[in-house]
């Protein structure tokens, strides 16, 4: 495999994480277990990032549609995600990886809510990579409540209706005080973003993989980042545009 360009890593990597059930079904076990062997892919990932040095993953965990699902694979998911916060509060901060969540996680079990805010608390220190989790996440709702929220400062004489800009609106989002990301990743080989950070990907490159989250190990992460170093970054400029200023 080829060697990864420290200089050329993306800050910030997103993962919509696809695939547990199908994995699962494959191998003719129930989803729960394909959910409890993508944890595996989990630690792989975030382990990675933190010796390359990404200073910001954000992991597409549980949406808010998935709260449609099946009551007992949801409450399964919820013991999962306990489970694993308990299990990797000492790896984070003997790592110096600080967790954060967006969504709506009011919507979570209190035991999940109460577990999660903890571990956000003991690792609030650590600066040296930040692990996102996306809970009860949808990328619309996220949106419509930034909108709403404006609206209320507007009527109560805080906002502006001039002051209103990209930034000013990416200010009220979830993300406030996180880089869009460079990278976004997709396992499974569906093309679809599933409602995940709808506004921040408008620049975001996007690698769709055909392999499933449990089977998307090191091997698989380091090609997904050395083909993002093959791309050129554009932003609306052309390839002409980009060489110039990189000479100057």
């Amino acid at each position: 495999m080829e060697r990864l360009n420290p200089d050329k890593l993306p800050r910030h990597v997103a993962v919509i994480m696809d695939g547990n059930g199908r994995w699962a079904k494959k191998k003719g076990l129930t989803r729960i277990a394909g959910h409890q062997k993508g944890i595996d892919s989990v630690r792989n990932v975030v382990r990675t990032s933190r010796e390359l040095g990404i200073r910001w993953l954000t992991l597409y965990a549980f949406s808010e549609e998935n709260w449609r699902r099946p009551k007992h694979e949801v409450k399964a998911l919820m013991n999962l995600l306990n489970r694993f916060l308990k299990a990797e509060r000492k790896e984070m901060l003997d790592n110096g990886i600080r967790l954060n969540c967006i969504g709506q996680v009011e919507k979570l079990p209190p035991e999940v809510q109460k577990t999660l805010w903890q571990t956000i608390e003991r690792t609030s220190q650590n600066n040296d990579m930040t692990l996102t989790l996306a809970l009860s996440y949808g990328g619309r709702q996220e949106i419509l409540g930034a909108v709403r929220n404006m609206l209320k400062d507007i009527e109560e004489g805080t906002l502006k209706e001039k002051q209103i800009t990209e930034d000013r609106l990416s200010s009220y989002l979830y993300t406030a005080d996180m880089p869009d990301p460079d990278l976004l990743i997709r396992t499974s080989g569906e093309y679809r973003i599933s409602n995940f950070l709808l506004w921040q990907i408008a620049y975001t490159e996007i690698y769709i993989t055909p392999t499933l989250w449990p089977d998307f190990h090191k091997e698989r992460y380091l090609e997904a980042l050395l083909d993002y170093q093959k791309r050129e970054r554009r932003f609306g400029s052309t390839g002409e545009q980009i060489a110039r200023h990189t000479k100057g």
